[in-house]
């Protein structure tokens, strides 16, 4: 028998979910889609873009969580607190230990994170969390 002890997993760990506004244009429900999205906005950094409003986060942008899921009333269910899997952002700076802001993704899709600019005053205000593991660039874990 395998040791379980032998896989380190990260799942679901102090998970707290949120329901904001999606901005309507980086965010739009599709019913035809798995989590009510298109796989190019589930899954990914969101930012936010007014009060109780989230949308898919650009480069520098302070995160608010995870898209989990988009519904036919125009909210959406965003991960805010725990560790999670982001995408990191194209040839982004992805230092283990480091706090994450938004970043941009190939032919500058939104929603990607890369670690903030320590000399950046900008970005140390609006960065949180820190990269746990960042070895698959495109399921890089954070503590949120």
């Amino acid at each position: 028998m395998a040791d379980p002890r032998n896989k380190v997993e990260f799942d679901d760990i102090g998970v707290v979910r949120a329901t904001f506004k999606i901005d309507g244009v980086t965010i739009v429900y599709d019913a035809t889609k798995t989590g009510g999205a298109a796989s190019t906005m589930i899954n990914k950094a969101v930012t936010l873009s007014a009060d109780d409003t989230v949308a898919l986060a650009a480069d520098g942008d302070a995160i608010v969580g995870k898209l989990l899921s988009v519904e036919s009333d125009s909210k959406a269910v965003v991960q805010v607190e725990g560790f999670c899997d982001l995408p990191g952002g194209d040839g982004a700076t992805l230092t283990r230990g480091a706090a994450i802001v938004g970043a941009l993704g190939a032919a500058s899709a939104k929603g990607y994170v890369r670690a903030a600019a320590s000399g950046t005053a900008a970005e140390l205000i609006k960065c949180r969390g820190r990269i746990v593991r960042n070895g698959t660039t495109t399921a890089v874990v954070v503590q949120l």
